[in-house]
């Protein structure tokens, strides 16, 4: 089983999954409008910069916590994050 844990990316890292919550509702309208595809690429295109954006932020934080830990726990599970990256 995981620990819980919070780091101070946090909010960084939800506001950059809302903003592409936000992305995401506008590529299903703008192809439920049958919007070019050219438009809905650059739309998809933001929602998976932001979304990779966020797990970098997430990750690279978290990394940085398990590197300044002394217990061996945080050092296994830093190994196990970064396959993420």
């Amino acid at each position: 089983m995981t620990q819980s844990h919070t780091h101070t990316s946090h909010p960084k890292v939800v506001s950059r999954l809302k903003r592409a919550e936000g992305h995401l509702r506008s590529v299903i309208s703008m192809i439920e409008d049958g919007r070019s595809c050219l438009d809905v690429a650059q739309q998809l295109q933001a929602v998976e910069s932001a979304i990779r954006n966020a797990k970098q932020a997430l990750i690279h934080d978290h990394m940085d916590q398990c590197l300044n830990a002394e217990d061996s726990h945080d050092r296994t599970e830093l190994k196990a994050i970064s396959r993420y990256l």
